[in-house]
């Protein structure tokens, strides 16, 4: 069970063989950019996959950029974006010198909307960036139509959906390359850390030389290209090997989180959680809810309300052009009515149908108040309504 007195959003577990791993770096010296976890880890990923190659780097956003580089996009180009995203997605186009241009999210999963992508497109555009938001796949099937039919390349950022399937095959092996964190709150962590995964043996190759300073694989010392340092480490594949060791019984526990959440909000007034398509199988990185009244006052109170109850919550990510690298006028209504309606619950492997319990039992107490609020503004406008008509008579 988490602590009695506080239940964090997010909490890795490393219970595996965690431990031992890093202990034989430790006794063998091989803790920097190269060893025997490095090797593994990348060859077990690709595999889980279902792919052919997997290049391991510090952590999701430079694997982002590292993707995005050895694809080419630069200068002048243009990379279509989920508007409702993490901004590390925007940032990485814009790493590149080229322009993140934004798409709006459909409601149901918040997921890219299809649908939005095409009048977004332009002579500059070179490339389709979706997220598959939350642990949910996006739809892959048109994008990757819509791809093909402007000739633009698709790199799928997987950060959040380690292990998720698309009509029975698994995110990361859609698109050109496919990108994945294993930051400390994701699926599988390794502290810090990053995967390019990729079918395409030269991409492959191309991913490999600018993850090390551009260094040539034949030649010592000789750099046919300026290149990142963006190298993981022996040590955290090692963390990472025990997590994907494990990952079954990972993804078994979170959905069995999921699931105790699913049954017991069932009954909240006020609220819904993130739906799911009937092709999708996604994984609960963060189990998300969506008041479907209010906005960010009425939110954020039930937020502070959780975190009096000693329970953490986060805001889901806001759109990224209300931010102020990417200001821009432009509307994006469904993104921007259901970001400041959402949060995201505790949710990781060794959380406990108790602490699910406890965490729904203080948010339908949260809602109650929220909705009794709600009710009382309107009732409020009602009058303050009723009383300018009665002095304009």
């Amino acid at each position: 069970m988490a602590d009695r007195n506080f239940i964090p959003v997010a909490a890795p577990t490393l219970g595996g063989n965690e431990r031992a791993y890093v202990l034989e770096c430790l006794d063998s010296t091989w803790i920097s950019s190269s060893g025997r976890f490095l090797d593994a880890f990348e060859a077990d990923f690709a595999r889980f996959c279902g792919v052919s190659h997997a290049v391991a780097v510090n952590n999701g956003t430079t694997a982002l950029h590292l993707a995005l580089t050895a694809l080419g996009i630069g200068p002048g180009d243009e990379v279509i974006v989920p508007n409702l995203t993490y901004i590390a997605s925007a940032n990485a186009v814009t790493y590149c010198g080229a322009k993140p241009v934004f798409a709006d999210c459909e409601p149901l999963t918040l997921n890219l909307d299809p649908d939005c992508i095409e009048a977004r497109i332009t002579p500059r555009t070179r490339a389709i960036l979706p997220v598959h938001l939350y642990g949910h796949p996006a739809d892959m099937d048109r994008i990757m139509r819509l791809a093909a039919r402007y000739d633009l390349h698709v790199v799928e950022d997987a950060a959040e959906a380690h292990g998720a399937t698309y009509r029975g095959r698994p995110v990361g092996s859609f698109g050109a390359c496919a990108t994945f964190s294993f930051y400390g709150n994701k699926i599988i962590t390794t502290g810090e850390g990053g995967m390019v995964v990729t079918d395409d043996a030269t991409l492959a190759a191309r991913l490999r030389l600018y993850r090390g300073q551009g260094l040539d694989p034949q030649r010592r010392y000789i750099h046919p290209v300026v290149g990142f340092n963006y190298r993981m480490t022996n040590l955290a594949a090692a963390i990472g090997l025990a997590q994907l060791e494990r990952i079954d019984t990972i993804l078994a526990a979170r959905r069995q989180v999921a699931a105790w959440y699913a049954e017991r909000l069932a009954g909240i007034e006020g609220l819904r959680l993130l739906g799911s398509q009937p092709w999708a199988v996604p994984v609960p990185w963060l189990v998300t809810v969506l008041l479907t009244g209010g906005g960010a006052c009425e939110r954020d109170a039930v937020m502070a309300a959780l975190l009096a109850d000693g329970i953490d919550s986060r805001p889901i990510f806001y759109p990224t052009h209300q931010q102020a690298p990417y200001h821009e006028e432009t509307c994006y209504p469904v993104a921007e009515t259901w970001s400041v309606r959402g949060l995201n619950l505790p949710t990781f492997e060794a959380m406990t149908e108790a602490d699910v319990a406890a965490v729904c039992a203080s948010l339908g107490r949260a809602m109650a108040k929220c909705a009794a609020a709600l009710r009382s503004a309107e009732q409020n406008h009602v009058h303050e309504s009723h009383a300018r008509r009665i002095r304009v008579i």
